[in-house]
């Protein structure tokens, strides 16, 4: 069995991430030989954990990026639509279009598609009302 356990710090400067534990069969404190290969494996293992985060953050930030751009090409498309078919400039169809999705508790997003892809047709009273 196990005699000792060590903890080192996983830290990068004053950011603290967590522990490294070491068993030990020996008890008794670590040398510092063993201390400090142990701190290098520690400072390793964080430094991977931490660069595994930003590259997680990064993919996040991306992904929220695409979703924004993909959201506001079907806006821009859904304003056309209107505007062309309702005979609107595009300021009065987006507002058109922010009103529609509004009162009907719906993502501007998901009534913008539904417009693009037909399923969804904004009645010409509605747009009429100014």
């Amino acid at each position: 069995g196990f005699a000792a356990v060590h903890a080192l710090p996983m830290r990068l400067r004053t950011e603290v991430i967590g522990a490294l534990n070491f068993f030990d069969t020996r008890p008794g404190a670590m040398d510092d030989g063993r201390r400090r290969i142990g701190q290098a494996l520690a400072d390793v293992a964080t430094i991977g954990l931490l660069q595994q985060r930003a590259i997680r953050r990064g993919d996040m930030v991306t992904q929220q990026l695409q979703t924004a751009l993909n959201s506001r090409v079907l806006i821009e498309q859904a304003k056309g639509i209107l505007a062309e078919r309702l005979h609107l400039d595009v300021a009065d169809a987006f507002t058109l279009l922010r009103t529609t999705a509004r009162n009907h508790n719906q993502r501007l997003s998901d009534l913008a598609q539904a417009i693009v892809d037909g399923s969804e047709q904004i009645p010409p009273a509605t747009s009429r009302a100014r």
